[in-house]
């Protein structure tokens, strides 16, 4: 018997998508996460899933790095690697590529309405910055070349096709390639035009469905079916039927009674005899469940003129291979099972000295043919079989031989040699694809409303939504306003006001003292005619945090400090977003930690005191009413001038895992070097969200051995919240005002707009979301902005969606 690719699937067992296990796994070093082995999600195992390591997460992606994902995801091993910045786990499992382009939308955007877009923050796992690209992204998706194409057996320049050959009924149907099961397998059009039974299709009201609502891969097993049916008073009834699996295993043959009287068993077909059934009690109902239990979620029946058994059986099966189709005859006609299983597989069935068909046999024998068709492919079974099913001969030396079209290696026309279909949906737009393949609407929502009408959607779909950019373009006259009093409210966000400061007290001075909480940005001195201030701008959000709980009181030279938020327009929800951030799924695991300085947790009187302050935070992971401890005040310094960091202190992985994985397994752990000399703070992610609890309960043991903890804020894509906001290219003065660094802030009305923009934008790419097929990758792209003074950084949001 011929082998199939689904050859070594399980066959006969139920294999439905929750009752498989989760994959565990365990503590992994760096250099292993580095690998791509780190994961940001658990799935179950055998669903295909995405995973990008922390090291990576924290480097913007370009749309060449982006192609290496889709071309893989949508084309697998062989002649590709994996991408060289993620992995896709269980590739086969991905049935299509879906691409929405938001064009105006940029990462401070979204973070500045984060609150607004509920579905982008909920729905992804995985959000990484994207390299704004100055090419049409949508044509590039399509036209970008793939690589190293040997797995593919595309024709060479040089092969020929035999005229002969060339309007041969197999080769136009399925062309010369070899291909996988899911390019055989037919379509609802190619099963309504062949009278299969559908969903939701007059006449089959009262037809039982399989389930088999999932879609399949070209690992997904083969089932082999065949039925014999009786003349009743009705029509056809069922009399018996039998299943095989992808080894040509029996795994279920019945004797069926018929519900009505039988005018004529068919003997001589069927082999059936009124002795037969008369002590059988088997219903089609029976018969009907037996098949439902038996067949794998992601199978594929294979069967000779196949819709004469479902119809019999009662049964809509959506995933069909029909024999009868495969090896084609000119005209509509069909080739006999006998015939071809004489030819192809050598073998008699349905024989004189045999009474009748056995259906086992049938099955066995369309499963084979199926299997062979597959792994020897079109041309081949028909260069073989030419003069024995054909009946017709090609001379060998021929004159007169048509080149085989040179193969093109664009993503899509890949996809389309392999029978995948493509398509763009958008405004007309000069996009590298035919247009046959292209589908042009006026608004979003008329996009929207075509894709989710389709019946099939297809491999590769790329959407390009344009609502927003419209809306800049049009109310907003000064675009680049817009974004740079986006990046001034971000900023906003890490920075505190502290003080009055002693007389004396140095920029350097309040550097020193608030790097405790965190890598600090920029200090600015705000002298007034009797008190001396300052602004501090940390890197991360984080710092600020920690800064207004841990210094807020301090008593420093006898003069005690205030530390506050600045109070403006950006910072009126910042308790909200706060909170949204902190409870972000991406932070779900994942802790800050600062390591003091020798001399600022053990030189100065430090006491700890039990306030609830990370209670207050909010911290999803916290057990419910649980007060916090750990969080330190510092009091005066007995008369000693102020240098709190005079000895260095620096973190180390191997230091850090030491103390921390006594609370839990560490998935993954950075230590961002960038923001200063020495690396004073660390984000680690636990296997699990009771491991980054437990640190948090230990905090005031934790202070002991000089280490600050507070939950992840700043999204793990990014190494600094401050460092999405790109600067202009020319550099602003430190010494400039806040005012003079702020842009004039637009009108209500257009950030209003903004606003509901954002909200009906969300809206629609859930919508988009919710219809996609399970096992589609996902991928919404902000493309960001580039211009002559600065490049304001996109954002590109990935999920293999898995389950509704």
């Amino acid at each position: 018997m011929e082998s199939s690719p689904s050859s070594t699937a399980s066959c006969g067992i139920k294999k439905r998508k929750n009752e498989a296990p989760l994959e565990h796994e365990g503590i992994k070093r760096m250099k292993t996460e580095e690998e791509g082995d780190g994961d940001l999600q658990r799935r179950p195992s055998g669903s295909a899933r995405l995973s990008v390591h922390l090291d990576c997460l924290q480097r913007p992606i370009t749309l060449a790095e982006l192609m290496e994902l889709l071309h893989f995801a949508a084309l697998g091993k062989g002649g590709l690697k994996q991408p060289s910045w993620c992995r896709v786990h269980h590739q086969r499992k991905v049935s299509g590529v879906n691409v929405v382009i938001v064009e105006g939308l940029t990462q401070s955007l979204f973070y500045k309405n984060y609150l607004s877009v509920e579905h982008l923050k909920t729905s992804y796992t995985t959000r990484i910055t994207f390299t704004p690209s100055s090419t049409n992204v949508a044509s590039e998706i399509f036209s970008l070349e793939v690589p190293n194409l040997d797995f593919i057996s595309v024709s060479k320049p040089e092969e020929t096709l035999h005229k002969a050959l060339k309007h041969h009924p197999v080769i136009t149907t399925f062309g010369t390639q070899r291909r996988g099961l899911t390019a055989y397998v037919l379509s609802q059009q190619q099963m309504i035009k062949n009278h299969y039974p559908v969903k939701g299709f007059p006449g089959f009201e009262e037809f039982l469905s399989t389930g088999s609502d999932v879609c399949v891969t070209d690992d997904s097993p083969l089932y082999g079916l065949d039925c014999e049916m009786c003349l009743t008073e009705k029509g056809y009834e069922l009399a018996r039927a039998s299943l095989v699996d992808s080894d040509g295993n029996c795994v279920l043959d019945e004797l069926v009674k018929p519900q009505n009287r039988v005018f004529n068993y068919l003997t001589k077909f069927s082999g059936i005899t009124a002795a037969m059934l008369r002590p059988i009690t088997t219903t089609l109902r029976d018969v009907q469940a037996k098949i439902r239990m038996l067949l794998p979620d992601n199978a594929v029946l294979v069967g000779h003129s196949l819709n004469n058994d479902l119809i019999a059986l009662k049964l809509i099966h959506q995933h069909v291979i029909d024999t009868s189709l495969l090896y084609r005859r000119e005209f509509g006609q069909k080739f006999k099972l006998k015939v071809l299983a004489e030819a192809v597989l050598k073998r008699q069935i349905q024989t004189e000295e045999n009474r009748g068909h056995n259906p086992t046999e049938d099955a066995v024998a369309s499963l084979e043919l199926a299997q062979y068709f597959i792994k020897t492919g079109p041309l081949q079974v028909v260069e073989l079989h030419l003069e024995e099913l054909w009946g017709y001969t090609v001379e060998e030396e021929s004159p007169k031989r048509t080149p085989a079209p040179s193969p093109s290696y664009r993503f899509a026309d890949v996809l389309q040699t392999l029978g995948r279909s493509v398509a763009y949906f958008g405004k007309r737009a000069d996009v590298a694809l035919d247009l046959s393949h292209q589908c042009w609407y006026s608004s979003d929502k008329e996009i929207l409303t075509s894709f989710r009408k389709q019946r099939k959607h297809p491999f590769l779909s790329v959407l390009q939504l344009s609502s927003f950019s419209d809306h800049l373009k049009g109310s907003c006259a000064h675009q680049q306003q817009l974004y740079h009093n986006v990046c001034a409210n971000l900023q906003d966000m890490c920075a505190v006001f502290a003080g009055p400061f002693p007389a004396g007290f140095s920029k350097r001075d309040v550097r020193r003292l608030f790097c405790c909480c965190g890598p600090v940005r920029k200090v600015q001195m705000l002298n007034t005619s009797v008190r001396m201030h300052a602004k501090v701008e940390f890197w991360m959000l984080e710092g600020a945090m920690l800064a207004l709980k841990v210094l807020n009181g301090l008593s420093v030279l006898g003069q005690t400090i205030k530390v506050q938020r600045p109070v403006n327009e950006s910072t009126l929800d910042l308790d909200l977003n706060l909170d949204a951030l902190m409870r972000d799924k991406l932070n779900t695991n994942r802790l800050y930690v600062v390591k003091l300085r020798h001399d600022a947790a053990q030189g100065l009187n430090i006491s700890t005191r039990v306030n609830g302050c990370l209670s207050d935070a909010k911290c999803s992971g916290f057990p419910p009413g649980r007060q916090m401890n750990g969080l330190l005040q510092i009091a005066k310094i007995n008369g000693k001038q102020l240098h709190p960091c005079t000895t260095k202190s620096e973190l180390c992985e191997e230091s850090v895992r030491k103390t921390f994985s006594r609370f839990g397994s560490i998935t993954s752990l950075v230590l961002p070097g960038k923001h200063g000399k020495h690396t004073r703070h660390a984000c680690i992610e636990f296997e699990s969200p009771e491991g980054k609890c437990a640190a948090l309960n230990s905090s005031d043991h934790l202070l002991e051995d000089s280490y600050l903890v507070w939950p992840s804020v700043t999204p793990p894509h990014l190494l600094s919240w401050v460092g999405m906001t790109t600067k202009r290219k020319t550099e602003m003065e430190e010494g400039e005002t806040a005012e003079e660094q702020r842009p004039d802030s637009l009108d209500d009305s257009s950030q209003d707009q903004e606003t509901g923009l954002l909200k009906k934008l969300d809206h629609r790419l859930n919508k988009i979301f919710s219809s996609l097929p399970d096992g589609t990758l996902s991928v919404v792209l902000l493309l960001g902005l580039t211009s002559t003074t600065c490049d304001h950084p996109g954002l590109c949001f990935l999920e293999i969606k898995n389950g509704s």
